[in-house]
């Protein structure tokens, strides 16, 4: 659960983020900057914010902001009513990004679950992206993602996103938040 308030603030601050390298939004889109708080109230360790261009039946485009060290936790885009799952590519506009996916595990990872929720991340083999630099995720493939120490803006294309069907490996998650009025 979190607060419209603290809804708000956040969505300033990830404005703030792309406004500082130059994307620019509308202030429809300003507005609308989506706060997954994933209602385990820690957004600025766990979480995400999120501006969606376009999400049709057929593909999707993103902005993901994340501010310093904040993580999407583990989670993958099965299939859904006959359909693959999600497949997404990131690429990294600013900032620095561990992404942690299925394969051998990382010798040294940079990226950390969260203390606390550290059984909720079984997936350790991390690939760091640099703003221009990019990954693709097949479908229901096990990922998280951390920022780096400055926060990272990463844009991701998909085909289309479902996001109310992700599931998460911690079954505390709630992904569609709920905001409470202050």
């Amino acid at each position: 659960m979190i607060r419209r308030s603290e809804v708000k603030q956040a969505q300033r601050r990830a404005a703030e983020m792309l406004d500082r390298i130059g994307i620019v939004l509308t202030p429809a889109e300003r507005e609308n900057i989506e706060v997954a708080e994933l209602g385990l109230g820690e957004l600025d360790r766990t979480g995400l914010e999120i501006v969606t261009y376009v999400n049709t039946g057929r593909y999707c485009a993103k902005e993901l902001i994340l501010f310093p060290r904040q993580t999407c936790p583990e989670h993958r885009h099965p299939p859904v009513e006959g359909e693959e799952g999600k497949m997404e590519t990131f690429r990294c506009r600013w900032g620095k990004v561990w992404l942690c996916v299925e394969g051998d595990p990382t010798a040294n990872p940079k990226a950390r679950p969260p203390k606390g929720s550290e059984q909720h991340y079984t997936v350790s083999h991390e690939i760091e992206l640099n703003p221009g630099e990019q990954f693709t995720i097949p479908a229901d493939t096990l990922h998280w993602f951390q920022a780096g120490d400055q926060g990272a803006i990463v844009s991701e294309f998909s085909s289309t996103s479902r996001d109310e069907s992700d599931v998460f490996t911690d079954l505390r998650i709630e992904r569609i938040p709920q905001i409470v009025e202050d």
